[in-house]
């Protein structure tokens, strides 16, 4: 798969969307290109954003679909960070979010509470994972 292509599998229609990221192998080769995912099921539509900045291509994804939640990096350092994830939730018009990309280690630890607050004062909710954590949604 290549961005802008689809597939359909059994549990539904993946498309391919782009993502704004370096990509690189643990020896350093280059890694191809960076993507994010559009995960169309019975069920509803998934927005997976990848590792990525924040994009003006997130903008088309929400005029395209309808997203019933959407997957954001909130990190920073690395990725966009919490400012940026909401500006990228307006864009694909999803108010549901699972934060990614952060806490693992020093550089993308953030402030849970400021995290929920900016979410909740933006109108919208922000789930917050632990690590290794798994939900069903």
């Amino acid at each position: 798969m290549n961005i802008g292509g689809h597939y359909m599998f059994d549990f539904g229609k993946l498309k391919c969307v782009n993502a704004i990221h370096s990509s690189s192998m643990p020896d350093g080769s280059y890694g191809g290109s960076a993507m994010g995912f559009l995960l169309e099921t019975e069920a509803g539509n998934v927005y997976y954003s990848g590792d990525t900045a924040l994009s003006y291509d997130m903008k088309l994804i929400g005029d395209y679909k309808r997203i019933d939640i959407c997957m954001l990096p909130i990190g920073s350092n690395f990725t966009m960070g919490i400012d940026n994830a909401i500006i990228a939730s307006e864009f694909v018009k999803c108010d549901r979010v699972i934060g990614m990309h952060y806490d693992t280690f020093p550089p993308i630890r953030i402030d849970h509470q400021e995290a929920k607050e900016k979410f909740t004062n933006a109108g919208k909710d922000l789930l917050l994972m632990k690590i290794g954590e798994t939900i069903t949604i």
